[in-house]
């Protein structure tokens, strides 16, 4: 009898595996989940939600489960490609996969595959243009394969920040959209190349044309723009003359889009989603994304040089938004048949909105507590004259994801109150949120319960800083008893009504009266 091993392809053998118990779901069981031991937790979590079932999945095995139909029709079609050998290792160097409907053998209705741009960068930092131009073909065969019946399919790319940052190329930058037109050219070129050949093999030609522009020349990276203008003529080729000829129109109406990411761009390790700019230098475990990693490698700036420009109030690491995604998208968008919905930049008004910017050494203090036994630190920064600029909350025990929220609330807060934002509106919006952990607070005289983490930071900060102990005390409840303790279910009588004068105190105590 064979062992389940030796039905894995050969791509995978030799391959070190790790297991993780992991869920896409936090609301599911984890599974039994195995994967190659340099892919993170991220990719395991969404492996979990990629496959199908809820047992024990390996990475090698569920590859296998949906290329092996693929391959099959492949062969009886005539396709002489090696067809799972480009799929196991497309996946294997994370440079592309399909999504979930292909993984969960559903693909009837928008199957699509996503390319990781990065991923196409070889040892020297060269981008490989072949094994692109042929990732690009491989995803539309494959899509044909798994689908025959569909007509409208999805091949995109993701993380050309990441790219762009490798390449140390600008992403506000017209060379950086000069790329982005190439990469996509080839893309539609291969894709629509692709169409044709699957056409000929499983018939429903139909018309089309070069609509696209041609592509960008000068370009700084080499090969590109004779890549980009080889996908085009291949195309040219493939809907030019008739049948006999190789030519005879493309199978599908449309072949490339850029979509939203899911669960694929997570088990490929994509840090952006699609054509989008870099949201953050910094990962969900706290440090710094591999695109920040190569931006830094490739400006000659060491990590130690790094943190003492930002120390010094600078930004070594550029972060770019809506208005430079929204030239981005302009610059792709001619050589997609489908796009997400062009970003907005959010204009502000001159002079409504100018930051005050904090002094590089500045006073404040660090104050330790326990809310419910949960433990956490409220660090302040302060002006010179003692009007607070920015807060951190650093928690102890909590998970990573809970702790980058948390930091990224409070550097919003922190940004908040550097452009005028007055502490009361934030106190005012915070306090009395009530979720997990809560409780008794220990270790601060000033506020002796909170209703979650947030309320008891912005109590404290009140106390502090605008004297304010008016705020009426914390009423701790069970999650699961909010709305069916006895004291909610009773009506309110006009003798009940609170003493309290300020609007939020009276606001806490009112009670819907049941007729």
């Amino acid at each position: 009898m064979k062992s389940h091993r030796t039905t894995f392809h050969r791509t995978w053998h030799g391959v070190r595996m790790r297991r993780a118990e992991a869920s896409a779901d936090p609301e599911a069981a984890p599974r039994a989940v195995t994967l190659p031991v340099a892919w993170d937790d991220s990719a395991a979590a969404a492996l979990a939600g990629l496959a199908p079932g809820s047992g024990p999945v390996s990475l090698a095995a569920a590859a296998q489960a949906w290329i092996s139909p693929i391959t099959a029709a492949a062969r009886e079609a005539g396709l002489d490609t090696a067809l799972a050998d480009r799929l196991h290792r497309l996946l294997l160097l994370r440079r592309g996969a399909p999504t979930k409907a292909v993984w969960q053998l559903d693909a009837a209705e928008g199957p699509g595959f996503v390319l990781n741009l990065p991923a196409f960068l070889d040892s020297d930092g060269q981008l490989d243009l072949v094994g692109l131009a042929e990732a690009a073909e491989t995803a539309v065969l494959a899509l044909s394969f798994a689908a025959p019946a569909v007509r409208d399919i999805d091949v995109g790319m993701a993380d050309l920040a990441g790219l762009l940052a490798a390449l140390g190329i600008d992403y506000t930058s017209e060379t950086a959209r000069d790329i982005g037109r190439a990469v996509a050219c080839i893309l539609r070129g291969r894709s629509d190349a692709a169409s044709a050949l699957a056409a000929r093999l499983l018939g429903g030609a139909r018309s089309a044309s070069l609509e696209w522009p041609t592509p960008p020349d000068k370009l700084p990276v080499r090969g590109l723009h004779k890549a980009a203008e080889a996908a085009r003529q291949a195309v040219v080729g493939a809907i030019g003359g008739d049948s006999a000829s190789g030519g005879g129109g493309i199978r599908h109406r449309a072949t490339t889009a850029i979509d939203r990411p899911d669960l694929t761009e997570a088990l490929l390790g994509v840090e952006s989603g699609g054509i989008a700019p870099a949201f953050s230098p910094v990962s969900q475990a706290g440090v710094l994304t591999q695109s920040a990693r190569a931006w830094l490698a490739t400006c000659g700036i060491t990590v130690e040089e790094a943190l003492a420009i930002a120390l010094a109030g600078g930004s070594p690491i550029p972060i770019h938004g809506a208005a430079a995604h929204a030239a981005m998208h302009d610059a792709i968008a001619p050589f997609m048949h489908a796009m997400p919905p062009r970003p907005v930049p959010v204009v502000v008004a001159a002079g409504t909105a100018r930051r005050r910017e904090l002094p590089g050494r500045r006073a404040g203090y660090t104050q330790k507590a326990s809310v419910g036994g949960h433990k956490l630190f409220v660090r302040t920064g302060e002006y010179d004259d003692g009007t607070l600029g920015e807060i951190v909350i650093a928690l102890h025990k909590e998970g990573a994801a809970f702790r980058g929220l948390m930091d990224n609330f409070a550097h919003a807060v922190s940004l908040g109150l550097q452009h005028g934002v007055p502490l009361e509106r934030f106190v005012e919006a915070f306090t009395f949120t009530r979720f997990g952990p809560a409780g008794a607070v220990e270790g601060d005289p000033a506020v002796r319960a909170a209703t979650s983490l947030l309320d008891y930071a912005f109590r404290h900060l009140a106390s502090n800083y605008l004297v304010r102990h008016d705020i009426p005390e914390a009423e701790i409840e069970e999650a699961d008893t909010v709305g069916h303790g006895a004291r909610d279910q009773s009506p309110l009588l006009p003798l009940d009504l609170p003493a309290e004068a300020s609007p939020r105190a009276r606001r806490r105590t009112l009670r819907v009266v049941s007729r």
